[in-house]
Protein backbone atom coordinates (compact mmCIF):
# COMPACT_ATOMS: atom_id res chain seq x y z
CA UNK A 1 0.00 0.00 0.00
CA UNK A 2 1.59 3.74 -0.89
CA UNK A 3 1.92 6.48 1.37
CA UNK A 4 -0.85 8.05 -0.48
CA UNK A 5 -3.33 5.66 -0.31
CA UNK A 6 -2.92 5.10 3.18
CA UNK A 7 -3.65 8.51 4.10
CA UNK A 8 -6.81 8.30 1.90
CA UNK A 9 -7.73 5.07 3.92
CA UNK A 10 -7.41 6.51 7.44
CA UNK A 11 -9.69 9.95 6.62
CA UNK A 12 -11.83 7.16 5.24
CA UNK A 13 -11.75 5.97 8.35
CA UNK A 14 -12.05 9.03 10.82
CA UNK A 15 -15.02 10.13 8.78
CA UNK A 16 -16.82 6.82 9.14
CA UNK A 17 -16.09 6.77 13.01
CA UNK A 18 -17.49 10.38 13.34
CA UNK A 19 -20.51 9.47 11.12
CA UNK A 20 -20.86 7.07 14.01
CA UNK A 21 -20.72 9.03 16.45
CA UNK A 22 -24.63 9.53 17.22
CA UNK A 23 -23.72 12.37 20.90
CA UNK A 24 -21.53 15.10 20.85
CA UNK A 25 -20.59 16.99 24.48
CA UNK A 26 -19.84 20.31 25.30
CA UNK A 27 -16.93 19.97 28.34
CA UNK A 28 -15.76 22.95 29.98
CA UNK A 29 -12.37 23.17 30.57
CA UNK A 30 -9.62 26.08 32.61
CA UNK A 31 -6.58 26.66 31.20
CA UNK A 32 -3.80 27.58 34.04
CA UNK A 33 -1.68 30.49 33.17
CA UNK A 34 1.71 30.63 35.38
CA UNK A 35 2.22 34.21 36.70
CA UNK A 36 4.82 36.10 35.41
CA UNK A 37 6.43 37.52 38.71
CA UNK A 38 6.52 35.36 41.72
CA UNK A 39 5.10 37.16 44.53
CA UNK A 40 5.21 34.34 47.27
CA UNK A 41 7.55 36.73 49.52
CA UNK A 42 5.00 39.56 49.88
CA UNK A 43 2.19 39.65 51.99
CA UNK A 44 0.80 42.73 51.31
CA UNK A 45 0.99 44.84 47.89
CA UNK A 46 0.97 49.06 48.08
CA UNK A 47 -0.34 50.58 44.89
CA UNK A 48 1.91 53.27 45.33
CA UNK A 49 0.45 55.47 42.32
CA UNK A 50 1.88 56.78 38.67
CA UNK A 51 3.11 59.65 36.79
CA UNK A 52 0.01 60.21 34.49
CA UNK A 53 -0.84 62.64 31.97
CA UNK A 54 -2.50 63.12 28.27
CA UNK A 55 -5.87 64.61 28.73
CA UNK A 56 -7.53 66.67 31.99
CA UNK A 57 -10.77 64.92 31.44
CA UNK A 58 -9.64 61.55 33.53
CA UNK A 59 -6.90 61.66 36.15
CA UNK A 60 -5.18 58.62 35.16
CA UNK A 61 -3.26 58.13 38.66
CA UNK A 62 -6.03 58.25 40.86
CA UNK A 63 -8.64 56.16 38.61
CA UNK A 64 -5.66 53.53 37.80
CA UNK A 65 -4.53 53.49 41.67
CA UNK A 66 -8.23 53.04 42.67
CA UNK A 67 -9.17 50.33 40.04
CA UNK A 68 -5.84 48.07 40.80
CA UNK A 69 -6.69 48.12 44.16
CA UNK A 70 -9.81 47.20 43.69
CA UNK A 71 -9.22 44.63 41.28
CA UNK A 72 -6.37 43.19 43.85
CA UNK A 73 -8.43 43.26 46.93
CA UNK A 74 -10.77 40.33 44.92
CA UNK A 75 -8.03 38.44 42.80
CA UNK A 76 -5.11 38.23 44.92
CA UNK A 77 -4.21 36.47 47.89
CA UNK A 78 -1.81 39.67 49.21
CA UNK A 79 -3.31 41.95 51.47
CA UNK A 80 -3.93 45.63 49.50
CA UNK A 81 -2.59 48.78 51.37
CA UNK A 82 -5.49 51.21 51.86
CA UNK A 83 -3.70 54.90 51.93
CA UNK A 84 -3.02 57.89 50.06
CA UNK A 85 -1.40 58.01 46.86
CA UNK A 86 1.94 59.07 47.01
CA UNK A 87 3.23 62.89 45.38
CA UNK A 88 5.39 61.12 42.78
CA UNK A 89 5.13 64.15 40.10
CA UNK A 90 6.53 66.14 43.25
CA UNK A 91 9.10 63.53 44.40
CA UNK A 92 10.08 63.29 40.57
CA UNK A 93 10.46 66.71 40.46
CA UNK A 94 12.68 67.30 43.61
CA UNK A 95 14.99 64.34 42.35
CA UNK A 96 15.64 65.08 39.15
CA UNK A 97 19.11 64.90 37.79
CA UNK A 98 20.77 67.80 35.61
CA UNK A 99 20.08 65.37 32.45
CA UNK A 100 16.36 65.59 32.30
CA UNK A 101 15.32 68.67 33.58
CA UNK A 102 10.95 68.65 34.63
CA UNK A 103 9.26 71.47 33.56
CA UNK A 104 7.76 73.72 36.25
CA UNK A 105 5.50 76.24 37.16
CA UNK A 106 6.74 79.76 38.52
CA UNK A 107 5.30 78.27 42.19
CA UNK A 108 7.29 75.01 41.57
CA UNK A 109 4.70 72.79 40.57
CA UNK A 110 5.10 70.34 37.65
CA UNK A 111 3.68 71.14 34.67
CA UNK A 112 0.87 69.45 32.51
CA UNK A 113 2.43 65.84 31.09
CA UNK A 114 0.98 66.01 27.14
CA UNK A 115 2.65 63.13 25.83
CA UNK A 116 5.01 60.67 25.99
CA UNK A 117 8.14 63.21 25.62
CA UNK A 118 7.34 64.92 28.79
CA UNK A 119 6.97 61.34 30.78
CA UNK A 120 10.73 60.99 30.20
CA UNK A 121 11.98 63.02 32.62
CA UNK A 122 9.82 61.28 35.46
CA UNK A 123 11.54 57.86 34.30
CA UNK A 124 14.49 58.12 36.82
CA UNK A 125 12.36 58.11 39.65
CA UNK A 126 11.47 54.11 39.28
CA UNK A 127 15.16 53.57 39.45
CA UNK A 128 15.76 55.69 42.89
CA UNK A 129 16.41 52.35 44.88
CA UNK A 130 16.83 54.81 48.27
CA UNK A 131 13.42 56.11 47.59
CA UNK A 132 11.32 52.82 47.32
CA UNK A 133 13.28 51.64 50.20
CA UNK A 134 12.00 54.13 52.57
CA UNK A 135 8.77 53.67 50.84
CA UNK A 136 9.10 49.84 51.74
CA UNK A 137 9.81 50.46 54.84
CA UNK A 138 7.08 52.97 55.82
CA UNK A 139 4.55 50.06 55.06
CA UNK A 140 6.23 47.17 56.02
CA UNK A 141 8.02 45.65 53.14
CA UNK A 142 5.45 45.27 50.62
CA UNK A 143 5.44 44.66 47.03
CA UNK A 144 4.92 47.94 45.68
CA UNK A 145 3.29 48.51 42.04
CA UNK A 146 3.71 52.21 40.09
CA UNK A 147 4.49 52.89 36.71
CA UNK A 148 3.09 55.82 34.28
CA UNK A 149 -0.14 56.34 32.80
CA UNK A 150 -0.72 57.95 29.52
CA UNK A 151 -4.57 58.98 28.08
CA UNK A 152 -4.64 60.95 25.92
CA UNK A 153 -7.54 61.77 22.97
CA UNK A 154 -6.41 61.08 19.08
CA UNK A 155 -7.96 61.17 15.68
CA UNK A 156 -7.96 59.47 12.78
CA UNK A 157 -9.07 59.45 9.52
CA UNK A 158 -9.35 56.51 6.35
CA UNK A 159 -10.68 54.24 4.90
CA UNK A 160 -13.00 52.02 6.86
CA UNK A 161 -14.89 48.86 5.75
CA UNK A 162 -18.23 48.68 7.13
CA UNK A 163 -21.14 46.40 6.32
CA UNK A 164 -24.78 47.57 4.98
CA UNK A 165 -27.40 46.47 4.12
CA UNK A 166 -29.45 46.71 1.12
CA UNK A 167 -32.41 45.13 -1.20
CA UNK A 168 -33.03 44.11 -4.66
CA UNK A 169 -36.19 43.91 -7.02
CA UNK A 170 -37.88 41.24 -5.53
CA UNK A 171 -36.85 42.73 -1.52
CA UNK A 172 -34.63 40.09 -0.68
CA UNK A 173 -32.25 41.60 2.36
CA UNK A 174 -28.30 40.93 1.65
CA UNK A 175 -25.18 42.57 3.26
CA UNK A 176 -22.67 43.95 1.78
CA UNK A 177 -19.30 45.58 2.78
CA UNK A 178 -18.59 49.07 2.07
CA UNK A 179 -15.68 50.88 2.16
CA UNK A 180 -15.60 54.50 2.94
CA UNK A 181 -13.59 57.60 4.45
CA UNK A 182 -14.58 58.41 7.37
CA UNK A 183 -12.97 60.60 9.90
CA UNK A 184 -12.79 59.07 13.63
CA UNK A 185 -12.12 60.04 16.98
CA UNK A 186 -11.29 58.51 20.54
CA UNK A 187 -8.89 57.82 23.13
CA UNK A 188 -5.19 56.03 23.49
CA UNK A 189 -4.56 54.40 26.49
CA UNK A 190 -0.75 53.43 27.42
CA UNK A 191 0.19 52.49 30.89
CA UNK A 192 3.28 51.17 32.22
CA UNK A 193 3.01 49.08 35.38
CA UNK A 194 6.44 49.19 37.21
CA UNK A 195 7.10 46.22 39.92
CA UNK A 196 9.01 47.46 42.93
CA UNK A 197 10.73 44.75 46.24
CA UNK A 198 9.04 46.89 49.21
CA UNK A 199 12.86 45.27 50.78
CA UNK A 200 15.50 46.57 48.96
CA UNK A 201 13.89 49.18 46.46
CA UNK A 202 14.77 47.11 43.48
CA UNK A 203 12.73 47.31 40.32
CA UNK A 204 11.56 43.46 40.07
CA UNK A 205 9.60 43.79 36.59
CA UNK A 206 8.10 46.20 34.27
CA UNK A 207 5.70 46.03 31.70
CA UNK A 208 3.58 48.22 28.80
CA UNK A 209 0.51 48.24 27.33
CA UNK A 210 -1.17 50.01 24.72
CA UNK A 211 -4.86 49.95 23.93
CA UNK A 212 -7.07 52.25 21.81
CA UNK A 213 -10.66 53.04 21.18
CA UNK A 214 -12.17 54.95 18.04
CA UNK A 215 -15.55 56.09 17.32
CA UNK A 216 -17.19 58.06 14.57
CA UNK A 217 -16.80 61.67 14.72
CA UNK A 218 -20.18 62.71 14.97
CA UNK A 219 -20.54 60.66 18.49
CA UNK A 220 -20.21 62.00 22.30
CA UNK A 221 -18.10 59.70 24.66
CA UNK A 222 -17.32 60.63 27.93
CA UNK A 223 -13.72 60.10 28.44
CA UNK A 224 -14.00 58.19 32.03
CA UNK A 225 -16.32 55.76 29.96
CA UNK A 226 -13.32 55.18 27.42
CA UNK A 227 -10.61 55.10 29.57
CA UNK A 228 -12.42 52.13 31.91
CA UNK A 229 -13.38 50.10 28.78
CA UNK A 230 -9.80 50.15 28.10
CA UNK A 231 -8.18 49.42 30.98
CA UNK A 232 -11.39 46.07 31.32
CA UNK A 233 -9.06 45.13 28.51
CA UNK A 234 -5.87 45.68 30.06
CA UNK A 235 -6.61 44.17 33.55
CA UNK A 236 -6.09 40.01 32.82
CA UNK A 237 -2.82 40.78 31.89
CA UNK A 238 -2.19 42.81 34.77
CA UNK A 239 -3.25 40.62 37.19
CA UNK A 240 -1.54 37.68 35.49
CA UNK A 241 1.51 39.21 36.22
CA UNK A 242 0.80 38.61 40.00
CA UNK A 243 -1.29 35.23 40.00
CA UNK A 244 -2.04 32.34 38.11
CA UNK A 245 -5.33 33.02 36.02
CA UNK A 246 -7.37 30.73 33.93
CA UNK A 247 -8.62 31.15 30.49
CA UNK A 248 -11.90 29.11 30.13
CA UNK A 249 -13.32 27.49 27.18
CA UNK A 250 -14.70 24.08 26.07
CA UNK A 251 -14.00 20.84 24.43
CA UNK A 252 -16.33 18.63 22.28
CA UNK A 253 -16.92 15.49 23.17
CA UNK A 254 -18.01 12.48 20.65
CA UNK A 255 -19.49 9.41 21.38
Amino acid sequence: MTARAARILSSLVAVALTAACTNYYEIPIETPIRPKLDVSAFQRVLVAGFISGGTEDVDGNLETTRLLRSQLRSKSEMRVIDTDVLPLMDVAAEGQGTETAIETSPAGVPAPIKDDKDLEPYEHLFADVAYWKKVGEEYQQPLIVTGTVMFAPQQRAGIVQRDQEVYDSLGRRRVVPVRTYMERKGFVLKPRFVFIDGRTGAVLHSENFREEILYNANQTTPALSSYFELMDRLIPSFLSTLSSQKIKGTRVLLQ
